[in-house]
């Protein structure tokens, strides 16, 4: 039998990575398929009248072989990817397309549902069971189940072409990301880089027995070298071939993939009876539709923009006085701004990084989830890992009960994508008088250790930590009945809300206290370097605020609007950006080609999320501001109305109840230090 369909006897029943081949894959997603086919079966050849038990509740706990199967190869997928991996996903994602289509337009099964449906204001449901019903009759009727036949075999194909034609968008991003390398030998051309950068990209070459020091485009190696080398030229052949990914006209280029993915998103919402694709998407999510949307990006570029361009111009005039740099470039952008912020505030990430130790600042998202939400987090090597860079940690509450299973896996390496994420292996849910625990995993990019060094965060890197931990905790402290509802499961512009507050504790007093100490010399963050982190948090935040908000324009200027017209990507996102756009052009370099948070992730009209949440977010934490950052109250609030509930009501509801008030755009402003420009 194989073992990804057999119940695991693993302790805490996590995932037997250790036992699992590739070849596995494809015959135990064929099974489960068959399993969950036959789970649905049942329901509909039942005799009884539909009830809610037996007909939703038992499509919700359906297919749970087949969901804990997907957790695990797709996760590997992103983290520890190869070709054979990635050649079964190929063949697997048409099979799961197919599947999800068979249970939305089956029929028999929607009309058991709408009859439930039907009847829900006679029924004695919990507000959860509510949301479960009216979410589970949604997935069907905006998944074509109201379609005649022939518009429900062409959202099949649909379907089938976009889960193909996502997968090759990722793994092309991946490959021109592994593909470059930059060799550097004379040792001239490293002016200005930081020791432990250049440690880290000499073992690299070495690793690959090389002489000289290795660069590639992986953040850790990207974002230093465009930070502090002074290297004019090198950093604008690293930046154009981290922009030209997947645009240069060969067979890993994106530019048809985009288009196809667009258009094909755009049918597939005019075949439900959509305007677009957004209009499609924000149905479901708090802002509702594309204009509120693009309000509330029109309305922060309007107080971004005046900021933003005055600093552009304050950082062009710094870049002529100190080096004669007449125009300013984006590979320019960083170097200049990293060096304006040391004058400004004489901070420097690189004085900051002794005192943040990878280690050291594990253990403080620790102490604060601890002060906060009563949390203990204790390393175990008893359960199987995927790679040996990965801890494992059983996380338990103040009663010694368990509350989740936690992986993190924090270094590059070739078969992990860029970025940082957290996901899930297993949700949390109630079934029978049993509360399942959920396996919760964040992954990160951060510096490896090196012969001399251990791992050293810049400060940008801890609040990474620190927001992925958020979205942890998010998954951790999940409790509600239903999987679908659980931890992470809510509108897409809320999930950012737990992970962006946490990252406020990075900037506090108290908390940097629990864990910013010098690896060397054990010595407490001086608190003249904690005010001056405070200080500088603020730094360039109008060019920030409107290179985000620039994305989320893209965004919805790709799932917005009808991109049938659109023939040429480059032109329609220099439009796109036109009213954004503070730097250059560079004619090599394509955004959308390697933009993978809305060609392959979940963002496609929700990139505007990441600013929408930060509102949330900053009106949240003045309310732990307020009353204190460690407020018992203020946490068990939000842990009671916010982290535990998943998505069982709707998140305005879950928001108002935590805070008392609808959240105030003016707190980020404030925090943003664009009320006063």
């Amino acid at each position: 039998m194989n073992i990804l369909n057999t119940p695991f006897t693993t302790p805490y029943t996590t995932a037997p990575f250790s036992q699992i081949k590739d070849a596995h894959f494809l015959p135990a997603f064929q099974i489960a398929i068959e399993d969950a086919r036959a789970e649905i079966d049942a329901i509909i050849a039942t005799d009884a009248d539909p009830t809610f038990e037996n007909t939703v509740e038992a499509l919700e706990f359906s297919g749970q072989q087949l969901d804990r199967i997907s957790s695990i190869f797709f996760n590997l997928n992103s983290a520890e990817t190869s070709d054979a991996i990635q050649k079964i996903a190929q063949e697997v994602s048409p099979l799961l397309s197919e599947f999800s289509n068979d249970i939305t337009l089956n029929e028999a099964l929607f009309k058991r549902v709408k009859s439930v449906y039907d009847t829900k204001d006679t029924l004695d449901l919990t507000v959860e069971q509510q949301t479960l019903l009216d979410k589970q009759y949604k997935s069907f009727s905006r998944n074509g189940a109201n379609l005649p036949e022939a518009k429900k075999q062409r959202l099949r194909a649909i379907d089938k072409e976009l889960s193909q034609l996502q997968l090759k968008f990722g793994e092309n991003v991946l490959a021109e990301t592994n593909n470059f390398e930059m060799l550097i030998t004379n040792e001239e051309d490293l002016s200005g880089l930081p020791e432990g950068v250049l440690e880290a990209a000499k073992q690299l070459a070495e690793s690959k027995e090389i002489e000289g020091w290795m660069f590639t485009l992986d953040y850790p190696s990207y974002i230093p070298f465009m930070t502090y080398a002074d290297h004019r030229e090198l950093r604008k052949k690293l930046a154009i071939a981290s922009g030209r990914k997947a645009f240069k006209g060969d067979a890993l280029d994106n530019q048809k993939n985009v288009l196809q993915i667009a258009k094909l998103r755009f049918e597939r919402a005019k075949l439900l009876g959509y305007k677009t694709h957004a209009h499609f998407v924000l149905e479901e999510r708090m802002a509702k539709t594309p204009q509120k949307v693009e309000a509330f990006l029109e309305e922060l570029a309007v107080k971004a923009k005046p900021a933003a361009i005055a600093e552009f111009n304050e950082l062009q005039e710094f870049a002529q006085e100190l080096d004669g740099i007449d125009g300013l470039q984006k590979w320019d952008s960083a170097y200049y701004a990293e060096k304006l912020k040391q004058k400004r505030f004489d901070l420097d990430d690189e004085k900051l990084k002794p005192y943040f130790k990878l280690e050291n600042v594990i253990d403080g998202a620790f102490k604060v989830a601890q002060k906060l939400f009563g949390l203990e987090f204790e390393e175990i090597h008893t359960i199987d890992k995927y790679h040996e860079d990965v801890l494992t940690y059983k996380v338990i509450d103040a009663n010694g009960e368990l509350v989740a299973i936690y992986y993190a896996d924090f270094f590059p390496r070739p078969g992990k994508r860029n970025g940082a994420w957290m996901t899930v292996y297993k949700s949390q849910f109630v079934k029978g008088n049993t509360n399942e625990r959920p396996h919760i995993s964040i992954v990160c990019n951060f510096t490896k250790p090196t012969k001399t060094k251990p791992s050293l965060l810049t400060f940008n890197e801890v609040t990474t930590l620190f927001h992925e931990f958020g979205h942890a905790l998010h998954g951790m402290l999940a409790n509600t009945t239903y999987p679908s509802l659980s931890g992470t499961s809510v509108f897409w512009d809320f999930v950012e809300l737990p992970s962006q507050v946490f990252e406020n504790w990075c900037y506090e007093k108290e908390a940097l206290e629990l864990f910013a100490i010098h690896y060397q010399t054990g010595e407490l963050i001086p608190m003249d370097l904690v005010q001056k982190i405070k200080d500088s948090s603020a730094f360039h935040e109008g060019m920030q605020t409107l290179r985000q908000l620039s994305f989320g324009l893209l965004d919805m200027s790709w799932h917005g609007t009808d991109p049938t017209l659109i023939s040429d990507v480059k032109m329609h996102e220099l439009e796109a950006f036109e009213g954004t756009q503070l730097f250059p052009d560079v004619k090599e370099n394509c955004m959308s080609t390697s933009f993978s948070h809305i060609f392959q992730g979940g963002y496609s009209s929700g990139y505007y999320s990441y600013k929408w949440a930060e509102v949330l977010d900053a009106d949240a934490f003045e309310f732990f501001k307020e009353k204190g950052i460690f407020n018992q109250e203020v946490a068990t609030k939000f842990k009671d109305h916010v982290l535990s509930q998943g998505g069982i009501e709707d998140p305005m509801v879950l928001y108002k109840r935590f805070r008392g008030k609808e959240p105030q755009p003016e707190a980020l402003l404030r925090r943003a230090g664009l009320l006063e420009k």
